[in-house]
């Protein structure tokens, strides 16, 4: 009771400094104690306001960052935990490209996140120095800024193992064939979430998805901006989410594209496992088109006979990896960006192409790392450190492995794709070592303004019913639905029906009266069969930036 009402006086004081903007040192009660905790919603308050007195130090990047002028880099200070925002803090990395428009055109900025969790959002300002059609109009509105969220490549990065060891080629094929290959499955994955916590163990408990919402705003309120224009991508939708839950009256403008399924409990887990029903109905897409196209491949004429080839590369990688690099596993981390993305179609299937004619050169080379590349291993390995570290944190996971080995098998039956490569990614949460939270229950019905969110009906990252269900969470919400098409990350394709209505809402604020169905975009095109012989592989250019291809999320 005494405590309490301590906690109530401080509280009453640090509101009142924060109404008068006169915070600038903690009240002497909170100083004295840097132990006790305060409501982290107050804590962001605190925060927030300080972030918007200090604001940003724009300056031109690190050399090292490969942002080049007009790009600006800045840090933005947030506390680690915000129940003690007068305790440890962090460095979140920003950058921005200044809008292109006129004084009178500018809306404020834009921040972005590509998804992950553990992706980048640096590389967001290129769209607008770029000139890219897809862009233009909005970037003569907003300054796009991107930014590095917590334990993210320059924002107090995290790190589970070392990055060489990382990237090292070949790993354990992902499908089991004994119990003995199960459980050395199972002790890589307790030593990865030991890894986590002897390397990382101080950020582990914060590394939240409302913990990043949190910066979100404090990062909103260092670019003087009073309320959030956003756009998220893949897990960025469900950052959008828990923010617009957290901070509903804090939004103008939000769009989702690719949307995680806020609904269960255990959202990750399930998550996954609905990935994996997802990614064999994609990867099933892209084998038809590969039969259609036999005559440009010669993979098969039919899809039955394209898995069959599939299975014989498979088999013939696992008794003797590609060039000593490429085994199943190698071969499903590159195989899985056809049923991600559709401009990944025809150079996956040129490389297998290649491979059935007897040059094994185009796959070895996809999957070969360079371990001369210290920073993009430790780029690599920093990214699934994050994704590991976020999902484990965000949720309570089954801990028995009874239940994983049911589950996978029986979802292996049907859709063997995916499914054990993706329990194995996974699998260190069930022996994490540091603090599981209750996920926030996704949802506002006041106060916040109409949500775009923008969904591919045969999406496999992120399945369609995740963009349903957000919709159902978001009062006044729109779904613009793309009927019959599967590539992740909508938005950054060429789709009138859809890029007209991103505009409209991000220059004018309008929504549709009602939901919207849009035809697909244009399908891949084979090249021809005449120039198919040649076997050359489209060039890496023609695969989406890396800042587009996480990881299985």
């Amino acid at each position: 009771m005494i405590r309490k009402a301590a906690l109530g006086s401080a509280a009453t004081l640090i509101t009142g400094a924060l109404a008068g903007g006169l915070l600038l040192a903690p009240p002497a009660a909170a100083a004295t104690t840097g132990n006790s905790s305060l409501p982290e919603a107050l804590g962001v308050q605190i925060a927030a306001a300080r972030a918007a007195r200090a604001g940003i130090e724009w300056k031109d990047c690190p050399a090292d960052w490969g942002l080049a002028a007009p790009i600006q880099c800045g840090w933005v200070k947030v506390p680690l935990d915000y129940a003690k925002p007068f305790g440890k803090t962090i460095d979140i990395a920003v950058d921005r490209a200044v809008s292109t428009g006129t004084k009178e055109e500018r809306q404020g900025a834009l921040i972005y996140n590509p998804g992950g969790p553990g992706g980048s959002g640096m590389r967001f300002p290129r769209r607008s120095t770029t000139g890219s059609a897809l862009w233009v109009n909005t970037a003569k509105a907003y300054d796009f800024v991107g930014f590095d969220p917590r334990g993210v490549g320059h924002s107090t990065p995290i790190s589970c193992v070392d990055p060489q060891e990382f990237v090292k080629v070949p790993k354990a094929d992902p499908v089991p064939d004994t119990e003995a290959d199960k459980t050395a499955q199972r002790k890589l994955a307790a030593e990865y979430a030991d890894g986590c916590k002897e390397r990382s163990g101080e950020m582990l408990p914060h590394m939240t998805t409302p913990n990043t919402a949190r910066d979100l705003d404090v990062i909103r309120a260092a670019l003087g901006e009073k309320k959030l224009n956003y756009l998220g991508v893949s897990y960025g939708t469900y950052l959008g989410g828990v923010y617009a839950t957290l901070f509903p009256t804090h939004v103008r403008r939000m769009i989702v594209d690719s949307v995680v399924d806020p609904s269960t409990d255990n959202i990750w887990y399930e998550a996954n496992l609905g990935q994996d029903v997802a990614f064999q109905m994609r990867w099933n897409d892209w084998q038809e088109w590969v039969a259609k196209n036999d005559a440009s491949f010669h993979l098969g004429d039919t899809p039955a006979k394209v898995e069959a080839k599939w299975q014989q590369l498979r088999a013939q990688a696992k008794a003797k990896p590609l060039g000593g690099v490429a085994g199943p596993a190698e071969l499903i981390g590159f195989f899985q960006s056809a049923p991600y993305y559709d401009s990944s179609w025809v150079p996956v299937a040129q490389a297998f192409s290649a491979w059935a004619a007897g040059d094994e050169k185009p796959l070895i080379e996809a999957v070969t790392p360079d371990l001369t590349d210290t920073a993009g291993n430790a780029a690599s390995e920093n990214g699934n450190a994050v994704y590991t570290a976020v999902e484990c944190a965000d949720a309570k996971w089954p801990t028995s492995w009874s239940k994983w080995n049911r589950d996978n098998t029986e979802l292996h039956k049907k859709y063997p794709f995916l499914t054990w490569s993706n329990a194995w990614m996974n699998l260190p949460c069930a022996t994490w070592k540091s603090k599981q939270h209750t996920p926030i229950e996704v949802g506002a019905k006041r106060g916040l303004p109409p949500v775009l969110i923008v969904q591919a009906e045969r999406d496999a990252a992120t399945p369609y019913k995740g963009g349903v269900e957000l919709h159902r969470r978001l009062a006044g919400s729109r779904l613009i639905t793309e009927k019959a098409a599967g590539s992740h990350g909508v938005t950054s394709l060429v789709n009138p029906c859809i890029n007209t209505r991103v505009d409209a809402y991000l220059l004018q604020g309008k929504v549709d009266a009602k939901d919207v169905v849009c035809d697909p975009h244009a399908a891949p095109v084979a090249p021809a069969p005449a120039a198919a012989k040649s076997h050359a592989v489209a060039p890496a250019s023609d695969f989406p930036a890396r800042e587009e291809l996480p990881a299985v999320r």
